[in-house]
């Protein structure tokens, strides 16, 4: 992989003006910009949609309906813990105390998923090279999915615009069964584990014991040991998976394959056309900031802008951040990308795979 350079002789005004108007804004009103009372209110919400409705399952002998009304709740519980936990523990911005955002970063463990990937491909490939083909793993190459102008392109993706958003809803399974294995192998072989600070065994240990954890509790304890009814388990589990993922997967894409959104490309030196700063702000879009219940329940995922300028800030706070960067970026006359409604961004990512779908020789 090629060494990529930000420009760093232009547009450092910006950069400066905007991290000095976002820390004006925490010492003069005395606030932390980690996660605070909203935050772990939020928490123990989100973790007792997920854990609740599982222990009533366990210990209650409920008829199918109620296994599978129980199974849609956790469904939801997972996006919660996901998004607004899981996220800001990940980023380091949960707590001020490293070990607690250590902690709740193993939220992801409790999902189904693995930590290790997420801070890999997430917090390092994602977040430092948004949408840079060949770099940003959250847009390269996948067989059914063309996310990118300078992907391979096949005859199915034609149709991508149709069946991506069903597609979508594999995504947690893929986790659990698929791709953290794929992503930890090739992590490791590529000696990208330790260049990071990783240990390869030590997460490679951690990978199957705690997939082998959430298969004996998702599985065998209900079906094997309790007498569930296998076929109530399986559905459920399958119906919660499939909720969260969906919602997992286009509230990510939302943020960055819409109309609005570039993919800069490095020139022959591997210098791209900005700085990172505004790299972030012409890669990505937010949506549907005035909706309150959305953005609580999404973890401010709806704010992307304001998340990757300041990933280590926590979500609680970007609906005033995004005041600041909203005002600031009009000064400097730089674009901010903004879907006024969750339909909106909607119906352009989905015309933005329609756009991706065509064949490059009729572009």
């Amino acid at each position: 992989m090629k060494p990529l350079r930000f420009s760093a002789a232009l547009e450092q005004e910006f950069t400066a003006t905007l991290k000095k108007r976002v820390q004006d804004y925490f010492s003069q009103n005395k606030k932390s910009s980690f996660g605070d009372l909203r935050l772990y209110s939020k928490t123990l919400i989100m973790l007792a949609l997920y854990l609740i409705p599982y222990f009533l399952i366990i210990f209650l002998n409920l008829p199918w309906y109620g296994v599978l009304l129980l199974y849609t709740v956790m469904g939801f519980g997972m996006v919660g813990i996901g998004m607004s936990v899981m996220h800001d523990a990940n980023h380091g911005s949960f707590s001020s105390i490293k070990n607690i955002n250590k902690l709740f970063s193993y939220s992801m463990e409790l999902l189904g998923g693995n930590s290790f990937n997420w801070k890999m491909q997430h917090n390092l490939f994602h977040h430092t090279y948004t949408n840079i083909p060949g770099y940003d793993e959250d847009i390269a190459h996948k067989s059914l999915l063309r996310l990118e102008p300078t992907g391979v392109w096949k005859k199915i993706h034609r149709y991508q615009h149709i069946y991506a958003l069903p597609l979508y809803s594999l995504l947690t399974i893929n986790w659990l069964l698929i791709g953290d294995y794929f992503s930890t192998f090739g992590y490791n072989q590529s000696g990208k584990t330790e260049k990071f600070g990783f240990n390869k065994t030590k997460e490679t240990i951690k990978l199957f014991v705690f997939k082998i954890l959430y298969l004996f509790f998702q599985f065998v304890l209900p079906i094997f040991i309790l007498g569930i009814t296998w076929w109530h388990v399986i559905l459920g589990f399958v119906i919660m998976q499939l909720i969260a993922g969906f919602i997992f997967a286009t509230v990510f894409q939302l943020a960055h394959v819409v109309e609005e959104t570039d993919y800069p490309l490095p020139d022959g030196e591997g210098n791209l056309p900005h700085n990172w700063s505004i790299h972030q702000m012409v890669t990505t879009a937010n949506f549907a900031r005035k909706n309150k219940f959305l953005s609580w329940f999404i973890g401010g995922l709806n704010y992307q802008i304001e998340h990757h300028l300041f990933p280590n800030i926590s979500h609680v706070h970007y609906p005033q951040i995004a005041e600041i960067v909203k005002k600031t970026a009009a000064e400097f006359k730089i674009p901010y990308n903004e879907y006024k409604s969750f339909r909106a961004a909607v119906i352009s990512h989905i015309r933005k795979l329609k756009s991706l779908g065509q064949s490059p020789a009729l572009a």
